[in-house]
């Protein structure tokens, strides 16, 4: 039977509540830093603003992330009941299964396929799979390619402020405005910078765990295909010939078994002559001992002879 680890996205969804749970904490340990560097003395909205879009991205990403491995929890799941239920009981292998789950779609698909006699394509399933599988998390790795660029984007903006604020100041030596500008455009460009590394950091982990869950179900959904469903519903050439090997193997083995049968029964046969001739010598030699049995009675009794 096919191990399938059905807790892989349990584990990657508990391990993601964790580390949220650990990185609030550190923030909310750190918040007195936090504060200034984000929320005092800032100048323009620039850098609450640009924060604001990488933390609002980082959440969307995150709740794509947490739905998306919620999803691939219920289907594998889904996948362990299915391989459980066909084993025990083949005429039933969908009970309990939602209609829409990836290997309740793909059991009606071969099985229809099988009923109309066409040839299953296992490597066209697995690639229209994959790439439907695919969609569902463009929008995750859309998140993880852009949380970088965003903080490149906040530090530039940031440093344009800042050199605004420097071409002021050589304007005007007596403007503290513009040299106030230059340092908000630096910390901005800071904390933009740092913004976006730690939710890239963050997030780009759990991103890549939800590739590994997905490839995980792909994998178990193709190897249960493998080993379930095609030998019981293909009807290829291939599985034909694989069919016809398998009878001639059992055909072989019967053969062989009714040879030895055969030779254990010559054996028995002649083992059968052995004993009769041994049988034949004893009872020869028991007609023997009866005839001299009876000439010693005749003699002892003075009995007359058969001819007398």
């Amino acid at each position: 039977m096919i191990e399938i680890r059905r807790n892989f996205s349990r584990r990657m969804l508990l391990r993601l509540v964790v580390f949220g749970v650990i990185a609030v904490a550190i923030l909310l340990a750190n918040y007195g830093y936090i504060n200034n560097l984000y929320l005092k003395n800032q100048l323009t909205p620039v850098g609450m603003v640009i924060n604001g879009g990488i933390l609002f991205a980082f959440l969307l990403g995150l709740i794509k992330v947490v739905s998306s491995l919620w999803y691939y929890m219920q289907e594998e799941s889904a996948l362990a009941r299915f391989i459980r239920q066909f084993s025990e009981d083949p005429a039933k292998p969908l009970k309990g299964i939602h209609a829409k789950s990836i290997i309740a779609r793909r059991y009606n698909i071969i099985r229809e396929l099988s009923e109309q006699h066409a040839r299953i394509n296992h490597s066209a399933l697995a690639s229209t799979l994959l790439a439907d599988e695919s969609t569902r998390t463009s929008f995750a790795r859309y998140i993880g390619n852009i949380l970088i660029l965003t903080g490149v984007f906040g530090t530039i903006v940031s440093l344009s402020g800042a050199l605004v604020g420097a071409s002021n100041l050589l304007d005007s030596a007596q403007d503290t405005g513009s040299m106030g500008l230059v340092i908000h455009g630096m910390s901005t460009a800071l904390s933009t910078t740092i913004t976006a590394i730690l939710c890239y950091l963050f997030y780009g982990y759990f991103n890549l765990k939800l590739g590994d869950a997905q490839t995980h179900l792909l994998s178990g959904v193709e190897e249960a295909t493998a080993v379930y469903l095609l030998p019981k519903y293909a009807r290829d050439s291939e599985s034909m010939l694989q069919e016809v090997s398998g009878l001639i193997h059992g055909l072989r083995e019967a053969a062989g078994a009714m040879l030895a049968i055969q030779t254990e029964y010559a054996q028995a046969g002649s083992r059968l002559n052995e004993v009769a001739d041994a049988l034949g010598q004893q009872m020869g030699s028991t007609r023997e001992n009866i005839d001299s049995i009876k000439l010693l009675l005749r003699e002892g009794f003075r009995l007359p002879t058969a001819g007398s």
